[in-house]
């Protein structure tokens, strides 16, 4: 069993870190290298290059910094030549690291942060295989310098975050994890975080690694929305921080939050362009109803984008806003003709860009789907006003198919919960669930029967009522087909890790 290790002092891992460099000049923090690594952190990547071919390739730290570079080029560009020509860095940085003083505590957590650079930029570009082992063998990297350096705060920056992600993993994954001597927990991964930011090195990167698994594994607050606020203000010129702020945001509802961040991001030369930020910017807005406006950021992100992740999410999104604008439905369906013919589905809302086309070149749309679209979408970023205004003249019975009743439902639950009004909200959550679960079983229903099951499961366990929590964040785990299964089992399974450990 892995080692909890007790918090010790910034003053002692700086007297730590500098004992290890006197002894182990194959890892050294130069001020060029710290230079290259806080430019790196806000997305300055030309500075950064700059910085680093100043300093000695046989130094650890610079091989680490390198591949930084190439991942951050690599996530931000989603070029697939690029990636092309870089993929082969990844194994010749390794056998370089290799060959370092294996005495070390650097050397066995540069190659695991390496590893996990390259299994990142492979979830990317659709190698989720590739992926996973070096996930696997980053864990067994990290576990092993725990063991061996157990007071040394950079490993439990990555070890405690895969430690949250595998005490997510679903039930029925569980055996693959121990078979191949994965162990954790959520709750040791976040005391591992909380350890990792008192190092001052990687202080920052833990905090908005901490972030962002509240926001996408387990559930994220209105203190750390605070504590994000705080984080992006103090960091005023970094661009790294605006963006995954306004992403951690429009996930959680959030829109004009995250808005606030991307129109105040740093810009100029010194940064990437970073198309994507088009992309997210177009979602504000036609959640927000402006879909002029949205169209544009749109088609700005497909004229400037190289890669192929989000072309489907962008075409679906043109779609709506002719859809919803009422333009003729030949022309509004040139977008989802084109979306069919275009991209990847590797991220999630590809994904469901996909069904949803197919779906709708195939039968078309019923009299009421855009009254439920308008609503979801205004509901999805905060704009709870307009979301109830557009659902308050229809009732259930508005609604013939069983998942658009269920939708309905679902529609106005997640409204009053975002309005935290967990009472008025229960009953709808409830009744999207039943419908969900009715014999007419299509993976639609089933996408809302999931989500339901986890809001329910969320509302309960914010209530005190751990057994009912525990029996709807298990419900929301036996849905088996939907587009968004692993977000949904990854939160369920951290919710029923909290909950067995609060015991």
């Amino acid at each position: 069993m892995l080692m909890i290790v007790r918090p010790i002092s910034v003053l002692t891992a700086a007297l730590f870190l500098v004992s290890c460099c006197v002894h182990a000049q194959d890892f050294v923090w130069t001020p060029g290298l710290q230079r290259a690594y806080t430019d790196l952190q806000k997305l300055k990547l030309q500075s950064a290059r700059q910085a680093l071919v100043k300093e000695s390739s046989q130094n650890g730290v610079r091989i680490f910094l390198d591949d930084y570079a190439d991942m951050l080029t690599l996530v931000t560009s989603d070029d697939d030549r690029a990636y092309a020509d870089m993929s082969d860095r990844e194994d010749e940085r390794l056998d370089a690291l290799n060959a370092l003083d294996e005495n070390s505590p650097w050397q066995r957590v540069i190659q695991a942060e390496v590893r996990l650079h390259w299994a990142f930029v492979k979830l990317k570009f659709g190698k989720e295989l590739s992926a996973s082992w070096d996930v696997i063998r980053a864990y067994k990297l990290l576990a092993a310098n725990q063991k061996k350096f157990p007071h040394f705060l950079p490993t439990y920056k990555s070890l405690g975050t895969l430690h949250i992600m595998i005490g997510s993993v679903p039930d029925n994954y569980v055996w693959v994890a121990n078979l191949l001597g994965l162990h954790g927990n959520v709750q040791q991964g976040q005391q591992e975080l909380q350890q990792a930011e008192q190092d001052p090195t990687f202080r920052l990167e833990a905090q908005l690694i901490s972030l962002m698994v509240k926001a996408y594994v387990l559930k994220f607050s209105e203190a750390d929305g605070k504590d994000l606020q705080r984080l992006v203000s103090d960091n005023q010129d970094n661009l790294l921080l605006h963006f995954f702020g306004a992403t951690i945001e429009q996930k959680n509802g959030h829109s004009e939050q995250a808005l606030t961040y991307l129109l105040t991001r740093p810009t100029g030369s010194a940064y990437p362009s970073m198309p994507v930020i088009e992309n997210i910017l177009g979602d504000i807005y036609l959640q927000k109803g402006q879909n002029s406006t949205a169209i544009n950021h749109f088609q700005q992100f497909l004229t400037t984008y190289k890669g192929q992740n989000f072309l489907k999410d962008s075409y679906y999104k043109l779609f709506l806003c002719h859809w919803l604008a009422n333009s003729p439905d030949s022309k509004a369906r040139l977008f989802l003709q084109k979306l069919i013919t275009v991209g990847r589905t590797t991220v999630e809302s590809d994904k469901a860009a996909q069904k949803f086309a197919e779906a709708f070149l195939k039968r078309g749309g019923s009299p009421n789907q855009k009254v439920l679209m308008r609503a979801r979408l205004a509901s999805d970023g905060g704009f709870t006003d307009s979301a109830l205004a557009y659902l308050r003249p229809f009732s259930e019975a508005s609604f013939s198919l069983t998942v658009e009743k269920a939708e309905y439902n679902y529609r106005l639950g997640r409204i009053y919960q975002r309005r935290n009004d967990a009472d008025a909200a229960l009953p709808y959550l409830n009744r999207a669930l039943v419908l969900s679960e009715s014999r007419d079983d299509s993976r639609e229903q089933s996408s809302f029967g999931a989500t339901a099951a986890l809001q329910l499961g969320y509302i309960y366990q914010l209530k005190g009522d751990r057994i009912r929590a525990r029996s709807f964040f298990q419900k929301a785990l036996s849905f088996k087909h939907h587009e968004y299964k692993n977000s949904v089992d990854n939160k369920a399974r951290a919710a029923l890790s909290q909950l067995s450990q609060n015991t």
